[in-house]
């Protein structure tokens, strides 16, 4: 290759950059994120001039080379690291195709077409092309961040993710049978550091006491700058829905007594059968001490004469006493 023409295009392409032909219009390109965008350099070629006649290149704002093709050849000599790879041309429609678009991609674009000469090249033909990136915010999702709360409030959350570029609104539409509510609240907004695409959401609280028939609640979200309104799926609210009916809290104070009152009677209970232990031991002692008196009696009657004794009445007592508390152990134990 001549190294002259080498040095004249790279001249051409620091020129390039601040002189552009008188007239020269500038086409709007739009192309959607990780997708293809086209674009042209539509050159009628009245001529008749053959590509190894020309020298055909596209440039970005900041005058690096996306593509070139030097007399018929592709040269990447030129071409930016950035862009490699990324590029087809067809040669049909003069359009330059860029591949994978990004966020970053956006800007504007010339391509330029010099014919070759013995003396030099000249230029005969240039576009500018401003290309603008979209991506498409999935569509947006209602989500319930929590139960009902003390204040009787139902707490709704809706986000949107991976668009670009920023959109313009979003917000909640609460429809009940005779009116339309537009919530306009606080939209949240982050932004990939690497990707540059945007995840959006919004909050709202429902107050329940305010929900006397069936409400259906819609997130829309408006987007920019194809000006196109998303829609979610809708949430219902229902006003016999159990959970919107005030908390019964009989359930809530029984469960909470009886474990209370039935702790209250094994209490009564273990105390009661203390006392009955406590009186037992005194009962038998009072007994024995009457067994003993009567056999010495007895002793002292045998020696006088001989007489079948008679239990007297405290001796009585005590047998019936011993009864009544055996009988009484019995029972406890069976209970």
């Amino acid at each position: 290759m001549d190294p002259r023409c080498t040095m004249e295009l790279c001249r051409f392409l620091f020129v390039a950059v601040f002189l552009l032909l008188p007239g020269a219009s500038s086409l709007k390109i739009k192309a959607y994120f990780n997708e293809t965008a086209d674009l042209p350099c539509p050159f009628t070629n009245s001529q008749n001039l053959s590509m190894s006649e020309l020298v055909v290149f596209w440039q970005n704002q900041e005058a690096s080379v996306l593509y070139e093709l030097y007399l018929g050849k592709e040269k990447p000599d030129n071409v930016n690291r950035k862009y490699m790879g990324r590029t087809s041309f067809d040669r049909e429609n003069w359009t330059l195709r860029l591949h994978n678009v990004q966020i970053k991609d956006q800007g504007s674009y010339q391509c330029f077409i010099h014919h070759k000469k013995p003396k030099g090249m000249i230029l005969i033909y240039q576009m500018n092309s401003d290309l603008s990136v979209l991506a498409n915010f999935s569509q947006p999702e209602i989500i319930e961040i929590s139960n009902i709360t003390e204040n009787l409030y139902r707490n709704l959350t809706c986000s949107s993710i991976q668009g670009y570029p920023e959109p313009k609104k979003m917000s909640f539409w609460l429809k009940t049978e005779n009116s339309t509510t537009v919530d306009d609240g606080v939209m949240h907004k982050s932004q990939d550091n690497v990707t540059e695409l945007y995840n959006v959401s919004i909050s709202l609280s429902v107050s329940l006491s305010a929900v006397t028939s069936n409400m259906t609640i819609i997130c829309v979200l408006q987007t920019e700058p194809m000006k196109t309104e998303l829609f979610s799926s809708p949430f219902y609210i229902d006003p016999k829905d159990p959970q919107l009916q005030p908390p019964d809290y009989t359930v809530w104070i029984a469960t909470a007594i009886a474990p209370l009152a039935i702790g209250l009677l094994l209490i009564t209970y273990l105390i009661r059968q203390k006392r009955k232990k406590k009186r037992q031991p005194g009962v038998s002692n009072e007994c024995e001490i009457l067994k003993m008196e009567r056999g010495e009696s007895e002793q002292t009657q045998k020696r006088v004469n001989i007489h079948v004794p008679k239990r007297s009445d405290e001796e009585f007592q005590c047998v019936v006493n011993s009864l009544e508390i055996t009988s009484g152990d019995k029972s406890a134990t069976h209970f």
